[in-house]
């Protein structure tokens, strides 16, 4: 009886995940009749809130966020978004408790490899991960779990991940323009001091700080989502989110699901017009 009762459990899992990939389809099919977003980025916020909610361990809450994750980053690729970005983990998130602090790393570590097995999302859509920010900062097993799963993604080509871990904008800026300073003063170093024309090459643009930022492989984001219900940015993607459209759903990161994203698509939509025209004012 038991026996009989799993299969008939399983048969209607099966029947309502096809019911639901039907419904997912007819829904993103009348979406494309408008402009798709090409990049979407999403600010996980309300893990811990979740847990406290749900009278769960504070763990779990980033465990159930994985999940969602998951579902919805199947959900944007299934609609046609290409680039999906992911606000992971803060360089200000160091300063919390140094044991929830290791535990955040152990967890990343152990999702971070979750992400790479066969027969996972990234297989399933050829996504390729890219890991964004001061990875140095990281302990050396989450760095190294990092590197891995870019290196195994690098040949995929469908889609991109970006995983924003150790990162705040005003680091990837800092970082930038550090960086073109520092081109610039070895090609000073190499430049003839006489020749002018090569002189006014070596001030410093905005194409040569853009070239260094750690978001580089990836265009501006069309929508930034943030749960909870807040509205700050919270230092994510500040130089790239000029012309984003911005979505703040009540719904805690764990609770986000199907039709949030349907109603920000929605959105980014109706005011599609408006930021492209702001865009050509740039």
């Amino acid at each position: 009886m038991e026996k009989g009762s799993n299969v008939g459990g399983k048969t209607s899992n099966t029947y309502t995940g096809k019911l639901g990939s039907l419904l997912r389809k007819c829904v993103f099919t009348t979406l494309s009749v408008g402009p798709i977003p090409n990049h979407l980025a999403f600010i996980m916020d309300g893990n811990r809130r979740y847990a406290k909610k749900q009278n769960l361990k504070e763990g779990v809450g980033h465990n159930v966020g994985f999940s969602a994750l998951m579902s919805l980053l199947q959900y944007c690729y299934e609609l046609g978004v290409q680039y999906v970005t992911v606000y992971a983990f803060s360089i200000d998130n160091f300063k919390r408790r140094p044991e929830e602090v290791e535990s955040l790393m152990d967890l990343m570590q152990e999702k971070i490899d979750k992400l790479i097995e066969e027969e996972s999302i990234v297989d399933r859509y050829g996504i390729r991960i890219c890991f964004i920010g001061n990875l140095k900062l990281l302990k050396d097993s989450v760095r190294e779990a990092a590197e891995r799963a870019m290196r195994a993604t690098a040949k995929n080509s469908k889609s991109v991940l970006s995983v924003c871990i150790a990162y705040t904008s005003t680091d990837e800026i800092t970082h930038a323009v550090q960086e073109s300073c520092r081109e610039k003063l070895d090609a000073i170093e190499q430049a003839d001091s006489h020749n002018q024309e090569e002189g006014n090459n070596l001030l410093i643009n905005l194409v040569d700080i853009e070239k260094k930022m750690y978001m580089v492989a990836a265009p501006d984001p069309d929508i930034i989502i943030r749960t909870s219900g807040e509205t700050r940015l919270s230092n994510f993607l500040l130089w790239q989110s000029a012309c984003s459209h911005l979505y703040s759903p009540s719904a805690l990161w764990p609770d986000l699901g199907f039709w949030h994203l349907v109603w920000a698509v929605l959105n980014f939509q109706r005011d599609h017009w408006f930021f492209e025209k702001i865009k050509k004012q740039i």
